[in-house]
């Protein structure tokens, strides 16, 4: 994992262009990364601090990821829309539906699979890697909805170490959802000195601090304690905050 050490002086930036971001398309999915991942390799983006994946995947119609692997890795899935059948070895068998998140703990091992489970419409998930915090623990899983309601000019803790209104991650991160309108502000505070911020832009057009992002764009910073955002219209994000070293 790179470790990225913050000046307590200043301010650290890293911007990930929606244009720069791998890109793959196998017929039935077609997925963008925003770190290196699979066939896709850049030396200049292969994690954010603990954040390790985020892939934006568009599944066709009942097609999907067969059962596979998966061990020491905090997984979280967040349907932007569509619906998307899991089933794991921990005896897991749902349904994760736009407006769910849901976190797989992989730990000292688990199996799993995941299909688009419409056969006439397509999925799109952002699929996000943290690495975890404790090593070798017991698989487990854990999905919540959410309300749209519940994030609008605010943000939404959904994915949390310390929130039991958030599903539970075996790291310090902290996932925030949020559907801005046109002109609203907003601040964002760390929970500790050495995390930093990772903003995904899902729609619209936001300044964060003074980065300008546009549909699937992002930035990272790391450096102080409070970050500002405003949207210049209608805007839809995903603030990941994660331990950066």
């Amino acid at each position: 994992m790179e470790t990225i050490k913050p000046n307590n002086n200043s301010l650290g930036k890293k911007i990930h262009p929606a244009k720069e971001r791998g890109h793959v398309n196998f017929g039935w999915l077609d997925s963008h990364h925003s770190f290196s991942f699979g066939h896709w390799y850049n030396p200049e983006k292969t994690n954010f601090g603990a954040l390790r994946v985020l892939n934006d995947d568009i599944v066709e119609p009942s097609m999907g990821f067969g059962t596979h692997p998966h061990q020491n890795m905090e997984i979280v899935s967040i349907p932007l829309f569509g619906e998307l059948a899991h089933k794991d070895s921990t005896g897991t068998n749902g349904i994760i539906r736009t407006g769910d998140v849901q976190i797989m703990s992989a730990g000292s091992g688990i199996q799993h699979s995941e299909f688009n489970h419409s056969s006439e419409k397509k999925v799109n998930f952002l699929q996000i890697w943290i690495l975890p915090k404790v090593g070798g623990i017991e698989p487990r899983y854990a999905q919540k909805t959410f309300s749209e309601a519940g994030r609008v000019n605010r943000f939404q803790t959904v994915v949390s170490p310390i929130d039991e209104e958030a599903v539970w991650i075996n790291q310090d991160a902290y996932f925030s959802l949020a559907t801005l309108d046109p002109g609203k502000e907003l601040s964002y505070s760390v929970h500790a000195p050495d995390q930093g911020i990772f903003t995904f832009l899902i729609n619209g057009k936001l300044k964060v601090e003074d980065t300008i992002l546009e549909r699937r764009d992002a930035v990272g910073y790391w450096g102080k304690e409070n970050y500002k955002f405003q949207a210049e219209v209608k805007s839809e994000i995903l603030v990941i905050e994660v331990p950066m070293k």
